[in-house]
Order: C-alpha cells, then sequence, then structure tokens
C-alpha cells in the first residue's frame, strides 16, 4: 500500500444516518429482526462508502455504523471480556456516557469475531478504494479499568495479562489479514491520557506509574506487530476522548514522545492536532525519518464550523520543521461519531470538512 497516492484520510466514524439510528432502536425493542438490522446497515454503509468516494478519498471505512461504541463492541467480541454496568459513565467535558463498562473474567484470547465479517462486507464493496478497519488498541483494554477491572484469579500477576492481551491482538491482526485486510488502525485514548497532568493524578492515586504504563503498552503493541505481514499497514490514532463533541484529557504529547514515537513500531500515527490543548508540533521529531506517516488532525470534528484553507496550510507548513513533508498527511481530528450519539454537526459540514482536506491537500501537493 502506498502513502504517496493520497494524502487526506478519515479517522474512521461518521454520523449515523437516520435508517440507522431508527433500526437500531426498532431491533433494541424486538420489533425488527437482526437480519432486517443487518439489511438496514448494509445499505447505509454502501452509501457511506460512496460518498466518501464521491468526495475524493482513497481510503474508506464502513462508518462505524454497526456499532454503539468504538471500542465497547470490539471488547463484546474477546474471549475473557464481560459487558458490564457501572455506577457511572465516562466523566467528559460537562457529559457522561452511559454506564457501560467491561471486566476482564476470563483468560484473554481472540478466537473468533463479527467484525471480521463487517470488514469482509465492506472489502466486497470498496471496489478500488481501501478498505481500512478500525478497532481499539489493546492498550484501552487496560487503561480506564486498570487492576481493579481484571479479575485478580485469572491473573493475580498483570505481566501475563498484558502477554496475553498483547497475543490476542496478533492474532486480531492475522485474522483480519486473512480475510483481506490490509490496512488496520488501532484507536488508542490511552496514550493522550498519559500527556494529562489531571489523568496522570488519576493513575498514581490507584497505584500506577504513568512513565512504566507508557514502557509497557509500547511493550504490548510492539509484541503485537511482530509478525505483521509486510503488505499490511498498521495506524495508531492518538486520541484525547471524543464524545457528543466533548473531551476528557488535554496537553502536548511531548510526556509519550520519545517511547511513543521512537519506539512503537506503527506505520502511521493519527494525531489531533485541532487545538491548543493539542500542543506543538515540537514531539514530532522523535518520528522515525522515511518510513512511517503522520496523518495531522488539522480539522475539528467537534463543531461544524468550517476552517479555512490558508489556517490549514499554515499548520502544515510549520509541522515541517520537525518532520518532512513526504511523511505527512491530513484529516479530520478524529471520527465524527465515535458513538451512535454522533458529535454536535450535520452531515452536510462533515462533508464539506473532508472537502475543504482535499482542497489544501491539492495546493501543498500539486
Amino acid at each position: 500500500m502506498q502513502q504517496e497516492s493520497y494524502r487526506v484520510e478519515v479517522v474512521g466514524s461518521f454520523l449515523r444516518p437516520e435508517s440507522v439510528k431508527q433500526a437500531r432502536a426498532q431491533f433494541a425493542q424486538g420489533q425488527i429482526t437482526a437480519e432486517q438490522l443487518r439489511e438496514t446497515e448494509d445499505q447505509a454503509i454502501r452509501e457511506v462508502v460512496a460518498l466518501q468516494q464521491q468526495h475524493g478519498l482513497r481510503v474508506v471505512t464502513d462508518g462505524e455504523f454497526r456499532r454503539a461504541w468504538w471500542h465497547f463492541d470490539f471488547f463484546d467480541g474477546l474471549t475473557g471480556v464481560e459487558q458490564v454496568v457501572v455506577e457511572q459513565g465516562i466523566q467528559f467535558n460537562g457529559i457522561q456516557t452511559k454506564a457501560h463498562g467491561i471486566k476482564v473474567t476470563g483468560k484473554i484470547d481472540f478466537i473468533s469475531h463479527p467484525m471480521l465479517a463487517d470488514f469482509a462486507f465492506l472489502q466486497k464493496i470498496a471496489g478500488h478504494s481501501i478498505a481500512k478497519m478500525t478497532i481499539p488498541s489493546p492498550s484501552v483494554l487496560h487503561f480506564r479499568g486498570g487492576r481493579d477491572a481484571i479479575s485478580k484469579t485469572v491473573y493475580p500477576d498483570l505481566t501475563q495479562y498484558f502477554e496475553d492481551i498483547a497475543l490476542t491482538w496478533k492474532k486480531a491482526i492475522r485474522a483480519f489479514y486473512q480475510v483481506g485486510c490490509r490496512y488496520l488502525q488501532l484507536d488508542d485514548t490511552a496514550w493522550a491520557y498519559l500527556c494529562s497532568e489531571d489523568q496522570q493524578q488519576q493513575l498514581r492515586a490507584r497505584g500506577d506509574d504513568p512513565t512504566q504504563l507508557a514502557k509497557t503498552y509500547a511493550y504490548v503493541l510492539n509484541r503485537a506487530l511482530e509478525d505483521k505481514p509486510a503488505d499490511m499497514r498498521i495506524g495508531l490514532h492518538v486520541c484525547r476522548g471524543n464524545f457528543r463533541s466533548t473531551w476528557i484529557s488535554e496537553g502536548g504529547y511531548e510526556p509519550v514522545a520519545e517511547i511513543l514515537f521512537g519506539q512503537v513500531n506503527v506505520d502511521t500515527f493519527f494525531l489531533e492536532y485541532d487545538n491548543d490543548r493539542s500542543g506543538g508540533f515540537e514531539p514530532l521529531r522523535y518520528i522515525k525519518p522515511g518510513h512511517q506517516q503522520v496523518v495531522l488532525g488539522l480539522v475539528t470534528t467537534k463543531v461544524g464550523d468550517l476552517e479555512s484553507v490558508e489556517q490549514i496550510t499554515a499548520r502544515v507548513k510549520e509541522a515541517t520543521t520537525f518532520i518532512s513533508l513526504d511523511q505527512i498527511c491530513i484529516s479530520p481530528q478524529c471520527g465524527f461519531a465515535s458513538t451512535e450519539e454522533g458529535n454536535n454537526l450535520f452531515e452536510a459540514q462533515q462533508w464539506e470538512k473532508i472537502d475543504l482536506l482535499q482542497e489544501v491537500a491539492h495546493h501543498i501537493w500539486p
């Protein structure tokens, strides 16, 4: 897969169309079957893939239309993970998610997974486009609940737990490859939270060392990537939280940059750079020259107001102080709907954001 053939990407999710929202509500109430729900999702995915192609995107996703959450739906398909109702949802800036959580109650493993069929459908309808699958990163399975969310009977020693999640994601990478996936993106909030002073304090209060966690997460990722096929691209999206246009963490990448950019062997980093909470471009100096790419998320998905071509172009030029222009792509800062609720903008506005990025790319890389 040649990154040079395009310069604009999307992170993964798009606003759910009304047809999908209605069908999911009907299914939850027992008014339609799982097959009928899937038929509605299939049609909506065909339409969003066609729209991505019409707006010039070389890489397409299924919009994550079959999911309620960007991460829990994947975790629910792993062996050893159980859904639980928690006391309160995840606290964002002024709003909480639904009170959904997970616990590790058995040995973690990837045996079979419904998202393999989801990708196969996307691949079938993608035509000449590159079909990209998005799943959460292994560190996300640990970060939120920590030791308390992991059975001490099954995993008295977390060393074996981290080894098992690395091997689980290694199996997942192999399984997606076997059904035709050549571009897999791992979505990760943990790295951004490790950059936040508030989140670091919370980690220390529960007995975790943020610096040691960064080293552990880097090990887990690299262990999972050890046998990655040469013709498969793996991306890592570092997110500060994205729920109904709100966020969780703030802080530049410097606290983790040397470990994350200097040691983690992914092919592409998707990095949020849409506002002051993201910090400066200086941490990009650690990204390896030549092979690794950085996708700069310079356009916000949280509001519909449109940035200017001049503004985004200037930001790309600023980034080239620390990384070669040849290694840069551009994208929205996150998905438009990391959960089924979606962010506070209209469908037309998400496409205006894509068109803006295309205009910038044509200007910078004619």
